[in-house]
């Protein structure tokens, strides 16, 4: 697919296209891009907080309308969005004040010289990004980046074009200088020819494991710097000394905030026996109670998926999780809404060999495994080729936090679903990706470490 639509989940009503740019348009962007990272290099990082927080002083102003489009364009409940814009605006103060800071360099102990390394700038990054959080997957990218000294070429998802033409609008108008964002509709032809030219320094996608293997190859191939997240297939490891009321909170939305489709979603929710059937119930009565309907209405709290497509492949990996033998716990009934609705299910006794044991389910799908002990929730925690985030919930503290040890993934939070916040560090391991964003491990992405030493006094 080269063309950009935006189609209204809940409606399936196109309403804007987009078509992709001509090469004048592709070299022009970049060229500005390249020529704002030479100015920036002559100047400090500071001079650029000040700009980085009237950005999210325009992102305050024009919240409801970011918000309304993230809505339209992709479905997701009206006061996520607007939770979303908030966390970007947090992400975008947070790196104006704390990130000069990150970059001073950074002395070394040798015994051949004075020594130390600088945080440079490597020049323009190609930014890759999903549908899912259309706002945060770029401030994420951008904020860190923009305050460091690289300039950012967006490649957003088909389905959210007005999110990224809105992003950039606002970002120029709150004085950033030509060329810190630009926002292009790139065919994959395209894409591959961009991440291809000497000026792009460094690659950042977030996105499938198809598409990160693709993008990577091309990285891989002209020798730039990248980063993968990749999805995930997230353990939530539920002890039989978990605080009932604690567990309720955190069950609430782990598996159905943004309709299921985040990557660090919940989704392979692993209890120890004496609270299993506990566990169904409470999903089931969460999920029985939700209310399908337009997610711009506040009283709203279900959703539709992003597209009509991901409704189709969802209900397919379901359907093929059913034949291989996982048990339907429990289905919310059917929708009387036309949009991209999908029926939130709660599936058991899924088998190593069942299809979806390794899939990741990207929706309000529930799979609720039992198992005997620790070790053996260990042990299925990292029976996966994802690792991205996991959860441990646990009235023993430091029982967690051994646990949390033993898991094979990037993120672990004890008593509470994924979270995200600008001063955490945000990747996975295996085949969820590579590198951080966020914090100062994402600032630190794509930066030059630039050894300086004075080895006067050795060589008199």
């Amino acid at each position: 697919m080269s063309n950009y639509q935006s189609i209204n989940p809940y409606t399936n009503e196109v309403f804007a296209e987009y078509s992709n740019p001509s090469s004048q348009h592709i070299e022009q962007s970049i060229n500005l891009a390249n020529c704002l990272y030479k100015k920036w290099r002559h100047e400090s990082p500071k001079s650029r907080s000040k700009i980085l927080n009237k950005i999210a002083d325009n992102f305050e102003n024009n919240r409801t309308q970011m918000a309304t489009i993230m809505t339209k364009e992709m479905g997701k409940l009206y006061v996520e969005a607007l939770d979303e814009v908030d966390l970007c605006i947090n992400i975008c103060r947070y790196f104006a004040q704390y990130g000069p800071d990150m970059l001073t360099s950074v002395p070394l102990n040798s015994s051949l010289g004075n020594s130390y390394y600088l945080k440079q700038s490597i020049g323009v990054i190609m930014a890759c990004e999903p549908w899912n959080f259309p706002l945060y997957q770029i401030i994420r990218v951008f904020a860190p980046n923009f305050i460091v000294g690289n300039p950012m070429i967006l490649k957003h998802a088909h389905n959210v074009p007005g999110c990224a033409a809105l992003a950039e609008k606002i970002i120029k108008r709150a004085g950033a200088p030509e060329g810190s964002m630009m926002n292009l509709y790139l065919s994959y032809k395209q894409l591959a020819d961009v991440i291809s030219d000497k000026r792009i320094k460094g690659v950042a996608l977030t996105g499938s494991e198809r598409g990160g293997a693709s993008v990577a190859m091309q990285a891989g191939k002209y020798l730039k710097k990248s980063t993968m997240e990749l999805g995930g297939n997230d353990p939530f490891i539920i002890l039989n000394d978990a605080d009932d009321a604690l567990l309720k909170k955190v069950l609430k939305d782990a598996r159905t905030y943004n309709c299921g489709q985040v990557c660090t979603s919940s989704k392979r929710i692993i209890v120890l026996e004496d609270k299993y059937d506990q566990v169904l119930n409470e999903l089931k009565n969460i999920f029985s109670n939700l209310k399908p309907g337009n997610p711009m209405d506040s009283s709203t709290t279900l959703a539709p998926l992003n597209s009509e497509n991901a409704k189709k492949k969802l209900t397919n990996q379901v359907n093929e999780a059913c034949e291989a033998g996982a048990t339907i716990f429990y289905q919310y009934p059917e929708i009387n809404e036309k949009g991209a609705f999908f029926r939130p299910i709660i599936l058991t006794n899924i088998s190593k060999v069942n299809p979806v044991f390794d899939q990741e389910l990207f929706g309000p799908v529930a799979c609720v495994y039992k198992v005997k002990d620790i070790n053996e929730a260990i042990e299925l925690a990292n029976d996966s080729s994802f690792g991205l985030g996991s959860s441990i919930i646990s009235s023993d503290i430091n029982k967690a936090q051994e646990i949390a040890s033993q898991i094979e993934t990037g993120m672990t939070v004890i008593n509470g679903r994924w979270i995200t916040a600008p001063e955490l560090p945000f990747g996975g391991v295996k085949n969820s990706g590579y590198g951080r964003e966020l914090s100062e491990l994402g600032l630190n992405a794509f930066i030059n470490e630039h050894l300086v030493i004075d080895c006067t006094k050795i060589n008199k």
